[in-house]
């Protein structure tokens, strides 16, 4: 059984310097496991080139697991059509999708590391509004799906505020839930990418936190994220690994964000 982690992809040579970080977590998690990484698009290699050279290889099982962080476009119908194709040229592999990444208490976990990476400690939660800003989607259960992600992020860990904001396909834009969050009293704004890796849509996110006092780093290779993909391979493949311990959190872990005017 390999493990075939497949990517959106991205023009920006960040996005698969990222993949690949996440990828090497995997494999320091879970080293006995082949474990390759693919594209949709813009990236090499494609999802059918890789298939091809597992196939290539003696691979009889692959699973093939969207490092997409909500079931939109890309989760019910890109990547479902890839592996039909690809299925149907190679009959000798068995194909298995595992679910996407979210959601899961694990994201939020390296959500929230990502935070307190930026300077903002569990102190700082009953003062402080956050805007969660997602890539966006124009599928209306992900948008509903990420927007209750944001009400049980603020009810469970006891933030002030919890606003989605989008990059892109729908209102609200990140900058208009910061003077949202600033309209209503908000001393402390902070924005929390829910992305995977930097690109064109993280970059207007971070354009929109400029009237933010912290900008929190993406998802990455966050220990949490590695976790959770071992898990949805788990889920698919049938198999269970005993568990690693994560890191700790820190809120001097280090700065993968940046701080505003305000000096949070």
């Amino acid at each position: 059984m390999a493990l075939l982690l497949v990517a959106h992809g991205s023009r920006d040579p960040r996005h698969a310097a990222t993949m690949e970080a996440l990828r090497a977590v995997v494999t320091v998690l879970r080293p006995g496991l082949r474990t390759e990484l693919a594209y949709l698009d813009f990236c090499a290699p494609g999802v059918p080139r890789a298939l091809e050279r597992l196939a290539a290889d003696g691979v009889r099982e692959v699973v093939a697991l969207p490092l997409l962080l909500g079931r939109a476009f890309h989760a019910k119908v890109d990547l479902p059509s890839v592996l039909r194709e690809a299925g149907a040229r190679l009959p000798g592999l068995r194909i298995r999708r595992a679910a996407v990444l979210g959601p899961s208490p694990l994201l939020t976990a390296a959500l929230e590391r990502r935070l307190y990476e930026a300077g903002v400690g569990p102190a700082d939660r009953e003062g402080t509004g956050v805007v969660l800003a997602s890539a966006g989607s124009s599928d209306p259960a992900a948008a509903e799906e990420f927007a209750a992600l944001a009400r049980e992020w603020r009810h469970t860990a006891g933030w002030r505020a919890v606003r989605p904001a989008f990059a892109s396909a729908r209102p609200p834009r990140t900058e208009d839930a910061v003077r949202a969050l600033r309209a209503e009293g908000v001393r402390r704004v902070v924005v929390a990418p829910y992305v995977l890796a930097p690109g064109r849509l993280p970059d207007r996110i971070a354009r929109g936190a400029a009237g933010a006092d912290v900008l929190a780093g993406v998802l990455g290779a966050a220990p949490e994220v590695g976790r959770l993909v071992v898990r949805r391979y788990e889920e698919a493949a049938g198999v269970v690994f005993p568990a690693r311990p994560l890191p700790e959190l820190s809120s001097n872990a280090g700065r993968a964000g940046r701080r505003g005017p305000s000096g949070v």
